[in-house]
């Protein structure tokens, strides 16, 4: 028998005519579905060359316009900071930026650089350049949010923990004049000795264990005056 002679189904008789008059309209119809199907794809394609062939120059133009954006403001940011670390640090060092768009988005990084010459910022100082810039970043970012959801409050805990005890005052000194412009309320919580803290704190607060689960709560500096001594319970 001939290889082109149609079958039914089943293989083993000639297909009839309405076999395959059904067999054909479930043939255009695939035919018609495949070419709808390549017609979206070939638009789909276009629109992915058409976004390919932009993208560069989008992308270049998002990064002017961010550049242009946060080009001020993060020039006063590397002005304040660098004044930060040569203030309390006493040493020639200066905050720098760099700006790139990655992913649809503006990504900044900060470095430092001594006399000049770029250095690791997390190994600089051990860890008391750290400390001077997150104390600045965090005041930075927290007077751009909405003071209608967002407290004026940062608490910085042991914020002066790789800072030599003379140094100490010169970040607090710092910190109580920012805290007083802006209008922040900050809470400083420390190891250090707290004549290091007396001339730039508002209130001085002296937590100490007296057995079982009470803290002595020791205030030494607070305007208006109330009663030097309190007790708090202490919840382990």
């Amino acid at each position: 028998m001939n290889a082109q002679t149609p079958f039914s189904a089943s293989g083993d008789t000639l297909a009839s005519p309405k076999e395959l008059r059904d067999r054909l309209t479930a043939l255009q119809y695939r035919l018609e579905t495949l070419e709808k199907q390549r017609e979206e794809t070939g638009k789909r394609l276009k629109e992915v060359e058409e976004f390919l062939r932009l993208q560069p120059a989008a992308a270049e133009r998002l990064e002017q316009l961010a550049t242009a954006y946060f080009g001020d403001i993060l020039q006063e940011v590397e002005v304040n900071l660098s004044f930060a670390l040569q203030d309390i640090l006493g040493q020639n060092l200066r905050v720098v930026t760099t700006r790139e768009v990655k992913y649809g988005k503006v990504h900044i990084q900060f470095g430092i650089e001594r006399d000049g010459q770029p250095e690791d910022i997390l190994r600089g100082q051990g860890g008391s350049v750290c400390n001077v810039l997150s104390v600045g970043l965090r005041f930075i970012a927290l007077s751009q949010l909405d003071e209608k959801f967002h407290r004026r409050f940062l608490v910085l805990d042991e914020q002066d923990c790789w800072l030599r005890p003379d140094l100490v005052p010169r970040l607090m000194s710092l910190v109580h004049t920012i805290a007083h412009k802006l209008g922040f309320q900050v809470l400083v919580i420390s190891h250090h000795n707290l004549d290091l803290f007396r001339e730039h704190a508002d209130r001085i607060y002296t937590l100490r264990p007296c057995g079982g689960s009470e803290l002595f709560v020791t205030v030494d500096c607070l305007d208006p005056p109330k009663s030097p001594n309190e007790r708090l319970s202490h919840v382990p």
